[in-house]
């Protein structure tokens, strides 16, 4: 299991999906809330709505996302986590871009990193369990 006292800030970030169900609207349509976060710190760097008719974000959407987190450091980690259930071509491509690199893992590593901001998003939104 990965925890965040293994990591310094910035040195490594989590993508993930903060949201067990989608997120259901009237004006905007039905999306999925996707968050990269530091592995230390389990700061949200950065958020992208993603509409479900996506199955991830954009090329676009992910730039943004990752421009924004590098926003917060004025630069890039060494590592990104992603959950390996979770669809994040574009994203991966671009980080790797950027030198970033890329490690899969199964959700259930990164739930002591991300449980908690999923926990308070979903006591805050609703939704079905979190994964």
């Amino acid at each position: 299991m990965l925890h965040p006292n293994q990591f310094r800030v910035n040195e490594a970030w989590v993508l993930c999906k903060l949201n067990d169900a989608p997120i259901l609207t009237d004006s905007d349509g039905d999306f999925n809330l996707f968050a990269l976060m530091d592995a230390a710190s389990c700061f949200i760097l950065s958020t992208a709505p993603v509409p479900t008719t996506q199955t991830e974000p954009s090329k676009t959407e992910a730039r943004r996302l990752l421009k924004k987190a590098q926003a917060h450091k004025q630069q890039f980690p060494k590592t990104l986590f992603i959950q390996n259930d979770l669809p994040a071509n574009l994203l991966t491509i671009e980080a790797e871009r950027q030198g970033v690199a890329i490690v899969c893992v199964p959700s259930d590593q990164l739930q002591p990193i991300v449980g908690e901001a999923r926990e308070s998003f979903k006591e805050r939104f609703g939704g079905g369990s979190t994964q």
